[in-house]
């Protein structure tokens, strides 16, 4: 379908214009990424209904983004519509020790009110870039703590436009998974359930963990965060960096010189240089341990 036809589609739908022919290179923290066919930007669960509803009268296929930080996207782009939910659904609603959060509330502003309620549990997630609902999807966390420990319900809608709610249980959490990624459902609210907590302490905890994140990770150059699992009984920056891969470099894109678990982009990376310097590390890093490195980050788009 060419550009204009697509427009048409879904003329209408969202209160926000639709982008064609949009770079993801301006969508993801990688800053790598071919052009999405057209873009959509919901800003509510009705208008994220209206645009499902239309792609699939249009027989349009769809893909959902969040805020892009746990993203590759491949260099010839993503065909069809994208949906873009970071900062959109930013709706926040506190009730005793329970907040919903609108999926696309970043983690740091979710971990920040929180704090604000004096209520602990949602600390881990301070520095952890990226929005909620992309948290859930994923399972995110860090410093002990992760999405599992404090989701008591999510909000989602489906491919055709119906809205489904699931509890904990159904989310079926795991290791950097989470039922959501098995469905295709696509969240638009996170209910949390915290402890009440001391202010002081909690700000202490979020303000370390804050401080311990900026020391050791390269948060000045663009990357999708960790880049692998962490293999059972290891830690993933360490094997890399015993195999010599620290500074290991494929065109635009770096095993990062300050922790080894990131790959950075130091200049004008293709999602084809990063894709071969993981190919290369899990190679490397193989050989050397005997441990198959697996991604962390989700990879889209055509190659």
């Amino acid at each position: 379908m060419v550009a204009a036809n697509l427009q048409d589609a879904f003329y209408g739908c969202t209160a926000k214009p639709l982008l064609l022919d949009e770079p993801m290179s301006r969508h993801t923290s990688f800053r790598i990424g071919g052009p999405a066919d057209i873009m959509a930007l919901p800003t509510s669960e009705s208008e994220l209904i209206a645009v499902l509803r239309r792609a699939a009268e249009h027989t349009i296929p769809v893909t959902l983004v969040g805020n892009g930080s746990n993203l590759l996207v491949r260099d010839k782009g993503v065909r069809g519509l994208v949906i873009k939910l970071g900062n959109m659904l930013n709706q926040i609603e506190v009730v005793g020790r329970s907040i919903t959060f609108g999926s696309g509330v970043s983690l740091a502003l979710a971990s920040k009110k929180a704090a604000e309620q004096g209520l602990t549990g949602m600390e881990f997630a301070v520095g952890i870039p990226g929005s909620i609902g992309g948290a859930v999807y994923m399972n995110a966390g860090a410093y002990d703590g992760e999405m599992s420990k404090v989701v008591t319900a999510v909000r989602a809608v489906d491919i055709q436009g119906q809205v489904h709610c699931l509890s904990a249980a159904e989310l079926d959490f795991a290791y950097r998974h989470t039922a959501l990624q098995d469905t295709g459902l696509i969240v638009t609210a996170v209910t949390v359930e915290l402890e009440q907590g001391d202010r002081s302490q909690i700000q202490a905890k979020m303000d370390d963990f804050s401080q311990r994140r900026s020391s050791k990770q390269p948060l000045e150059l663009p990357s999708a965060g960790s880049m692998f699992k962490r293999p059972p009984g290891y830690f993933t920056g360490t094997l890399i960096e015993q195999t010599g891969l620290k500074g290991y470099t494929v065109g635009g894109a770096q095993v990062s010189r300050k922790h080894a678990g990131f790959v950075v982009n130091i200049g004008g990376a293709t999602a084809k240089d990063v894709l071969q310097l993981i190919k290369d590390v899990q190679a490397k890093v193989q050989a050397a341990h005997g441990v198959l490195l697996q991604p962390e980050v989700l990879v889209i788009g055509e190659e």
